[in-house]
């Protein structure tokens, strides 16, 4: 596949709905600043190497990921395309690491993983070699280290933006007191912050149909805005005349008063999802009234996504990824897991900037960005990825695109 000179990557993008992947990766310890220097081009334009679990538990996700690197780097390309087994643990990918340097890699593709990455930060940055990490762990970024993985706080950012744009900002969640459940409750309170949007009210709740409805409750302020109208019927009841009982019949068929938000962050799936989706209109969280949003894992309809029809989700545009796919069936058999999306996407940022000089921290924080497999992506100098996603609309059957992703810049 060859590279544009306006930095477009072949191939596009698909969400993250089938095929084995790995999902949220919760972070470990906060990395150490990083202080890179650009690389120097004698070093850095011939050769970069891919950091994947080629044996251990990840194997199978490692060989998809090193078969993505070489579509976009194959034999022959510059620069050269090293692969080293980080046997899927923090161990191996900072003995990885060293290995590469030492054999004067000038860019590191991967690791897979929150911990590798972390394990791998000093070592790269000692060297003053960047990282393209697989991980969605947003707390790995740092200056010479990007996390490609798609982040919670990428997709609630975005939706967020969609709901602002249909007039809607005043946000709550319900999440799962777990890791995602945490980064998405941090993801939502900074996107309302630098949206200029009202501070958003979040219930964390634990495994089961009792504690979910518990916080659903609360959330909702169902007492407070239910509990006048029990107030005025049983007043009616009260006196005990014809005219009491058909107000109170009337009282009892009254609208209540919707909830206070408009916007509602979920993070759950498989049964506590369905069980959310039974609550939420016993406490008359109108769908019509209420915009559900969650998580890019509600692509793949296997998570219970269909219990919550009308909800959104932001993801990559699936519309023109089947050139990556036929170029990976043609060469490899099989169909590409999608985060193997993130592996082809470095190894063309690699290929384009080996062809312009090499890779300076300058070059691949170049302010238009790239255009990958999963959209266009720009590579912040403190280490942040800035993603233009979709918004998907859940339907009877599938999903529908209700906005697409915005452009380089937005």
């Amino acid at each position: 596949m060859l590279l544009l000179a306006t930095a477009a990557l072949a191939g596009c993008g698909e969400p993250y709905s089938d095929g084995p992947r790995v999902g949220y990766q919760p972070p470990v310890a906060a990395p150490q600043p990083f202080r890179p220097a650009d690389v120097p081009p004698a070093r850095g334009a011939n050769k970069v190497t891919i950091l994947v679990p080629l044996t251990g538990g990840y194997a199978e996700l490692g060989q998809a990921l090193l078969h993505a690197a070489q579509l976009a780097l194959p034999e022959g390309a510059t620069p050269t395309l090293d692969a080293r087994d980080t046997a899927g643990t923090p161990e191996g990918a900072a003995a990885a690491a060293r290995e590469a340097i030492a054999a004067g890699t000038g860019l590191i593709l991967g690791p897979l993983t929150s911990a590798e990455t972390a394990a791998v930060a000093p070592v790269a940055r000692e060297a003053g070699v960047a990282v393209l990490a697989f991980t969605n762990a947003s707390a790995q970024a740092q200056p010479g280290v990007w996390p490609l993985g798609i982040t919670p706080g990428q997709q609630v950012r975005r939706l967020m933006l969609a709901a602002q744009a249909q007039s809607k900002g005043r946000a709550a969640a319900l999440l799962p007191d777990n890791d995602l459940g945490h980064a998405m409750s941090d993801a939502l309170v900074l996107a309302a912050s630098t949206l200029g949007l009202p501070a958003p009210e979040i219930r964390l709740h634990a495994a089961g149909m009792g504690a979910i409805n518990s916080a659903a409750r609360d959330l909702s302020g169902y007492g407070s805005r239910r509990g006048p109208i029990d107030a005025q019927i049983k007043a009616a009841r009260a006196t005990n005349t014809p005219e009491g009982r058909k107000r109170a019949q009337e009282l009892a068929r009254s609208p209540i008063p919707p909830p206070p938000f408009d916007t509602l962050l979920l993070a759950d799936g498989g049964e506590a999802l369905a069980e959310i989706a039974t609550v939420l209109p016993y406490y008359d969280v109108d769908h019509g009234a209420v915009q559900v949003i969650g998580p890019l894992q509600w692509a793949n309809p296997g998570s219970g996504s269909g219990n919550m029809q009308g909800a959104w989700y932001a993801a990559p545009d699936p519309a023109g990824r089947s050139a990556l796919e036929q170029d990976y069936a043609a060469k490899f058999g099989g169909r590409p897991s999608p985060i193997a999306d993130l592996a082809f996407d470095a190894a063309s940022v690699a290929r384009l900037l080996a062809g312009q000089g090499g890779f300076s921290i300058g070059a691949l924080t170049r302010p238009g960005g790239f255009t990958g497999v999963d959209g266009w992506f720009t590579l912040l100098p403190d280490g942040e990825v800035r993603r233009g996603l979709s918004v998907f609309r859940i339907e009877r059957g599938g999903a529908t695109m209700v906005e697409p992703a915005p452009g380089p810049g937005s």
